[in-house]
């Protein structure tokens, strides 16, 4: 006979049912997660963190390590950027702090696991408060961190991206302890979650959480009694145990200030982004093509159940040409997920599950982007859209929603609600997509869609597709097993619970696995090697141009085609981060091809004097090899080539004039101009300049030697006294924060040469130093550290009065956040 529903006070909350769920959720990451146990480093070629991840972390780490405090300069990449401004990163992100303990690469790697773990802890604590059994809880937990949505983070290397997804189910935990429950410690736990998630710092994903935190707190305003089940399933609510409608807007207001107070945390990085956003090649935004780029394809939704359709990894066939990530979100976790929505009136989480197949439709819209008009609504009225890109990004919302319909599911299923037809109903389901998939079906869709550019891959990838399908269609098998064994009570529910937990862990490990790619440890990844002690040995500071020529590359060489170099203090003209300074793009020609890597004028200006490739060769008259053949670590043959010319760190321009930015750059690089015997600079400079018309003076006859060039410090000193109406050009961008003092005295700093330092030289100087600050990091910095201090002051106190209003027991289905 089936059992009836359980009622969500049947079931009481505990800190022991929290444990196990901890526990299972350790277990579960350790499916993917064990080879780190030995030392390995979460690192695959083709991951951000490779390329250009673990040398940023490497740079801050080595300060803090130092007692420098956090970098405010990065000298290593694209000409010099703003280190905070132009966004490196999780650098406040606490696991800033796995990187002053570990070495970086091992922190790396540790980040992803905790927050693997934390992403299906949270999960379930969010369930278990929502009045869900333990086991389905689990099941439901097990299902969002083993999902292809947050478990393949670490494939493309986005940790940002996982310490969002991770937060959200916390965030959501705390809603319904304040909403509900009206714990007041639980605002203080959400202002901490808000500030945690700003600080991850991902704004993108971010935009996501608090969109579908905020719809849920309006929902529990909306229906204060959604998660205390429905009246026909349990004896009447005593109307103390009920939060009242009329109560729930106060405490609406409440979240809403936990989240405000939560924004004023990451203002040690937002305030200066603030700042940059001018000076970023993405100011302004770039239209609805680049914001819809990278949406979801609707042919590739079938990933969700089956997801060898369209390749997994090196396998992709689809339409977004590169494909490091996973959608899959099990097929036997869609088995426990539309199984949540019958039931009827007898489903006690009927309401609350209507809400998440609203946000699951929602979230499945807002991926597709540009191939549905709906992504038209978002970009026109949702802010931030026209900064972003890839709405693909929000499907850890769509598995999030359907792992909290699957714990619904995996509840009824232990109440022994299962049926045979919806058993024979998913295995009909199932068997026949393995039957269209072994018939070609699915292959044959491909083809008419991409087959005349992708059809080698699409052929490749067939046999695989087959294979997936009945995978698939096992995994459905097997939880339909423990569906009609435990609706016939051949299973109690404990024993049930266990073994659905086993399917799903299981089916969603056997994909994921894919995504977890270990490596060698970074001083294996990142050796040194000849031609890196030779440039660490330069006598004076230079840039290197790394860039492959030749067709000898190793995948993803991090040492030319990202910043390997910037790991053993090497400065490139070039690297890998997509944010640098919008005029140094111009200047290098990005939209042009690199036209100006070519430029002699270009290796002046950037303080260019080595050239890195994988050729035997330089079509420049005059290079010269200094170092090489040598296979670097990556495993490329490289060589390096001193570039003809002089190209200092800083020289003295003899003559100051002031020009429009077009003029500037066209004056600049043009091979008849020298830039050591002109300084331009930008219109609205403070310097005093001469007429645009003078004649030409000579350049100067003496060296600005650098003796100092640390990130955010420069000393020079000049071998002669500046001439009257002379300029001092730094090889170094400029960017609000460089301040200079000439023999000791304040000067004017301004952008020079289109987008270097400019410093204003009196008659006579000699010594000069630059140093560089923000002062709205110092802004943000104080603001964070006061807000932080609130929201921890202010969940201290409501717990403080939790307690003192604690009169009889508590809700039953309740549990601290704490």
């Amino acid at each position: 006979m089936a059992r009836s529903n359980p009622s969500p006070t049947s079931s009481p909350d505990s800190r022991q049912s929290l444990w196990l769920a901890a526990g299972v959720c350790v277990l579960a990451t350790l499916l993917l997660a064990w080879p780190a146990l030995g030392g390995a480093f979460l690192v695959n070629p083709n991951s951000d963190q490779y390329i250009a991840g673990y040398s940023f972390r490497e740079f801050a780490a080595q300060s803090l390590r130092a007692g420098n405090g956090f970098p405010l300069w990065n000298p290593y990449q694209f000409g010099g950027m703003p280190y905070v401004a132009a966004m490196h990163g999780d650098i406040f992100y606490p696991t800033f702090l796995l990187r002053m303990m570990l070495p970086t690469d091992v922190a790396m790697t540790w980040g992803f696991i905790i927050h693997t773990v934390l992403a299906g802890f949270f999960t379930a604590g969010f369930l278990r408060a929502a009045g869900v059994r333990t086991q389905a809880a689990i099941i439901g937990g097990v299902a969002y961190l083993l999902s292809g949505a947050v478990a393949s983070y670490p494939s493309p290397g986005h940790d940002g991206k996982l310490f969002v997804s991770a937060l959200l189910p916390a965030a959501l935990w705390a809603l319904v302890r304040g909403m509900r429950d009206g714990r007041q410690t639980a605002w203080g736990a959400l202002a901490v979650i808000v500030g945690l998630a700003v600080l991850s710092p991902h704004p993108q994903l971010l935009q996501y959480m608090l969109l579908t935190s905020g719809a849920f707190a309006l929902w529990l305003a909306l229906s204060p009694t959604a998660l205390n089940g429905d009246a026909s399933a349990k004896p009447a609510t005593a109307p103390a145990a009920t939060p009242a409608a009329a109560s729930q807007w106060p405490r609406l207001g409440l979240a809403l200030g936990a989240v405000l107070l939560g924004g004023a945390m990451g203002a040690i990085q937002y305030l200066p982004v603030r700042e940059y956003v001018p000076w970023s090649p993405r100011a302004g935004g770039k239209g609805y093509d680049y914001a819809t780029s990278f949406s979801f394809p609707l042919e590739e939704t079938i990933n969700l159940y089956l997801p060898q359709f369209s390749g997994i990894l090196d396998s992709y066939w689809g339409r977004n040409g590169i494909h490091f990530h996973s959608e899959y979100v099990g097929a036997s976790v869609l088995v426990l997920a539309v199984f949540a929505l019958g039931g009827g009136l007898l489903n006690r989480h009927r309401r609350h599950a209507w809400f998440w197949l609203g946000a699951l439709i929602v979230s499945l819209f807002w991926a597709w982007g540009g191939n549905t008009p709906f992504y038209q609504l978002v970009y026109a009225i949702v802010p931030g859209s026209k900064f972003f890109r890839a709405p693909s990004t929000i499907l850890y919302v769509v598995s999030f929603s359907i792992a909290v319909l699957a714990a619904f599911g995996a509840e009824r299923v232990l109440a022994g609600k299962g049926t045979l037809r919806y058993a024979i109903g998913w295995s009909v389901f199932a068997v026949l997509v393995a039957g269209l998939a072994s018939a070609g079906a699915f292959t044959n869709l491909a083809f008419s869609m991409l087959g005349d550019v992708r059809g080698d891959a699409i052929q490749a990838n067939a046999s695989n597709v087959v294979l997936g399908a009945w995978r698939s269609a096992l995994a459905v098998l097997a939880a339909l097993v423990v569906l009609v064994l435990a609706s016939r009570g051949k299973l109690t529910a404990t024993l049930a619970g266990w073994a659905l937990t086993a399917v799903v862990a299981l089916d969603l490990w056997s994909i994921e696995r894919h995504y977890w790619s270990f490596s060698e440890p970074a001083s294996v990844l990142y050796a040194e090697d000849d031609i890196v002690r030779f440039l660490k040995n330069a006598p004076e500071p230079s840039r290197v141009i790394a860039i492959p020529l030749g067709e000898n590359l190793a995948s993803h060489d991090p040492f030319i085609l990202g910043d390997a170099l910037m790991a053993h203090g090497v400065r490139g003209v070039l690297g890998y981060h997509g944010n640098e300074l919008g005029r140094f793009q111009e200047l290098y020609g990005k939209n042009e091809g690199f036209a100006s890597l070519a430029n002699p004028n270009f290796w002046s200006l950037t303080n260019a004097r080595y050239f890195l490739t994988n050729a035997p060769g330089l079509p420049f008259q005059g290079a010269k090899l200094v170092a090489g053949p040598v296979r670097n670590a990556a495993g490329t043959m490289t060589f390096l080539y001193e570039l003809p010319g002089d190209h200092p760190a800083a020289w003295v321009a003899p003559m100051r004039v002031k020009l429009d930015d077009p003029t500037a750059k066209a004056t600049v690089l043009n091979p008849l101009f020298d830039v050591k015997r002109v300084a331009i600079f930008d219109t609205s400079a403070t310097i005093e300049a001469q007429p645009v018309n003078s004649p030409l003076p000579e350049p100067v006859p003496f060296r600005a030697n650098v003796t100092r060039f640390e990130p955010g410090a420069i000393d020079i000193t000049l071998d002669g006294p500046a001439p009257t109406g002379s300029a001092l050009v730094v090889s170094e961008n400029y960017y609000p924060g460089w301040t200079a003092t000439v023999d000791g005295q304040p000067a004017t700093t301004a952008r020079a040469d289109f987008t270097l330092i400019g410093v204003e030289l009196p008659t006579g100087a000699k010594q000069v130093q630059l140093r560089f600050d923000s002062a709205p990091y110092h802004t943000g910095k104080l603001v964070t550290l006061l807000a932080l201090g609130a929201a921890l002051l202010w969940w201290v106190l409501g717990a403080a009065m939790d307690r003192r209003r604690s009169v009889g027991p508590a809700p039953e289905t309740s549990e601290t956040i704490a």
